[in-house]
């Protein structure tokens, strides 16, 4: 069964996920991180409700472009900007965020390029949309929600106008 989620929705889940932040991460002065460039988009939103002072820094993001495992395959992206983490990630609650987890395999490069950086306490994970299929062993602590999509279906988050879902099936827009 394949689920849609209509974009009048986002602010709903968005709503749903900084309030599950909150109780979480409540008094643990957790500082944020989102994976370039959906995962950035998301971070923001959550900022935006949860407010900056519930985090004890400035939003990070991680562009883990070098650290993927199947750049060969997929290519490297033309704009590859820097990670810029304006904070020490050592003995600190991390609020990882990213859009879509799907094989996993963004969520193990940001967390390679992360222990770069230094040892965190914990590592939450935060996603928008989490979705049947996953390579690695990997599984969001915060999920917006949960589709099932087959093979030949994808997703992806755009933020032309605003941020929004779209569904695909074989290149097509649905």
């Amino acid at each position: 069964m394949t689920t849609q989620i209509e974009n009048s929705e986002l602010p709903q889940l968005l709503q749903s996920m900084a309030d599950e932040i909150h109780d979480s991460l409540a008094g643990k002065n957790p500082l944020i991180i989102g994976i370039h460039s959906g995962g950035v988009w998301i971070a923001e939103a959550l900022v935006d409700i949860l407010d900056i002072a519930f985090f004890d820094a400035p939003l990070g993001t991680l562009n883990i472009a070098y650290y993927r495992d199947d750049f060969t395959r997929i290519g490297m992206h033309p704009q590859v900007k820097p990670s810029d983490l304006p904070f020490n990630v050592d003995d600190r609650h991390l609020l990882l965020v990213d859009d879509v987890l799907q094989s996993g395999r963004t969520i193990r490069a940001a967390l390679n390029e992360i222990f770069d950086y230094g040892r965190p306490a914990s590592v939450t994970l935060a996603v928008l949309i989490e979705r049947n299929g996953h390579e690695l062993p990997i599984h969001a602590d915060i999920i917006g929600q949960s589709v099932n999509l087959s093979a030949s279906q994808h997703i992806k988050l755009s933020n032309n106008d605003g941020l929004k879902l779209e569904f695909t099936t074989n290149g097509d827009a649905e």
